[in-house]
């Protein structure tokens, strides 16, 4: 499950400053009514500290405007909104003398400043600390200058609300990081589980056609004077082998390229009306038996469908160990079961070889990949796996898949 973005990622941070301010403003003008009793809509009260002084009246309107360059630089300008919103608060503190700084009033500024801190880097967060802490600084240090007494405790109370703002945002700045980069790794994974996938079908695909057609076009070399028509048989197995391989390509470099699987003419409709899967464990039976290998195929329990994706892997599995047995094992006779069991799906391949399998030849070629590739397919699967040379002779390898319930 991908990491839940942080709030602040999900929330518009210029309605939310833009409503504060203006709580704040609103806090402004009601609380002078509060202190000197003026009822509303009384006919004769005192006069309004606000409301009744233009110059007031103009430093609000400022602090408006204000309000308004900062939303609009909020997302491109942080450092300059929150300075914008740190003038608005001392120009409603045009008059020095009039009192303190309190932290509703220089709360729009702590909102911004988490919001800012929130979506910018380390360098933003400190570029947009500086005026938050410079404003209030300033205006205690000109209130000192001026003789004026400062209420230690409310700019205390600001500053602690600054730096709890701008910790919360560079929390919240973390959990965004966090959050990307998981992101970024889940879909790093996601391509290289895709990019391994595709390396075994095409391992597997390729590698099974390749085998046969070495197999078939040593043998034509060999009877290609003396007996003609099996020469021409092998050769027939070889254009079977390759056109079938061919289409398999083409299927999966359509599929790659999200081309359509209705395209006229190309037989991915029938395709991909019939994934690959063990209904296809009879023409690899005739395919092997053409090379020279007879493959005994046993089935137990009750065949019923399987999901598409181990369908496809069981049967990889086997195709994979059957080429093998036909390139390095030296015999030409081996045993498949597929064992359909309550809550799994079993497989055994067995040959009477050499104990050689995947490239473990005499001659010391081949990966191992044909192994790993199959071992990868099953435990993504949550299978288990096995493969190596038995004690009598000859090579086995088994695997074990589970199914999910109602398969």
């Amino acid at each position: 499950m991908s990491p839940t973005r942080p709030w602040t990622a999900r929330v518009s941070a210029v309605p939310v400053v833009a409503c504060v301010w203006a709580l704040s403003t609103l806090y402004l003008l009601i609380a002078p009514l509060q202190r000197v009793g003026r009822p509303w809509g009384a006919a004769a009260a005192p006069r309004h500290p606000y409301l009744d002084d233009p110059r007031k009246l103009a430093a609000l309107a400022a602090a408006a405007a204000l309000l308004y360059a900062a939303c609009r630089l909020l997302a491109r300008r942080p450092a300059w909104a929150v300075g914008a919103l740190v003038l608005s608060a001392l120009v409603l503190k045009y008059d020095v003398h009039a009192s303190d700084i309190t932290p509703d009033e220089y709360l729009p500024v702590c909102v911004a400043l988490c919001f800012a801190t929130a979506a910018g880097s380390r360098r933003t967060a400190a570029a947009c600390a500086a005026p938050a802490f410079a404003g209030l600084l300033g205006y205690v240090a000109v209130r000192l200058a001026t003789g004026l007494a400062v209420d230690t405790a409310a700019e205390a109370v600001v500053l602690l609300i600054i730096a709890l703002a701008w910790a919360l945002g560079d929390s919240q700045r973390r959990e965004r990081l966090h959050a990307e980069e998981m992101r970024a790794r889940t879909a790093e994974q996601a391509v290289t589980s895709e990019r391994l996938r595709i390396a075994r079908e095409l391992h597997d695909m390729v590698a099974h056609t390749i085998g046969v057609v070495a197999l078939q076009a040593g043998a034509a070399r060999l009877v290609v004077r003396t007996r003609p028509e099996s020469a021409e048989q092998a050769l027939g197995v070889i254009e079977g082998a390759s056109r079938e391989t061919l289409a398999g390509l083409r299927r999966m470099l359509g599929a790659l390229h999200g081309a359509d699987a209705a395209d006229a003419g190309t037989g991915a409709r029938s395709a991909e009306a019939q994934p690959t899967g063990l209904g296809d464990i009879d023409a690899l039976v005739a395919t092997a038996r053409t090379a020279g290998v007879r493959v005994d195929v046993e089935w137990r329990g009750e065949r019923r469908p399987l999901p598409p994706e181990i369908d496809l892997s069981v049967f990889r599995v086997i195709q994979e160990s059957v080429t093998n047995v036909m390139k390095h094992s030296g015999t030409r006779q081996c045993r498949v079961s597929v064992d359909f069991r309550g809550d799994e799906v079993a497989l055994a391949v067995v040959d009477s070889g050499n104990g050689r399998n995947d490239g473990a030849s005499a001659a010391g070629s081949g990966s191992g990949y044909g192994i790993t590739g199959m071992r990868d397919r099953v435990e993504l699967l949550h299978g288990d796996f096995s493969a190596g040379p038995r004690p009598e002779g000859g090579f086995r390898v088994a695997a074990r898949v589970p199914l999910p319930a109602g398969a």
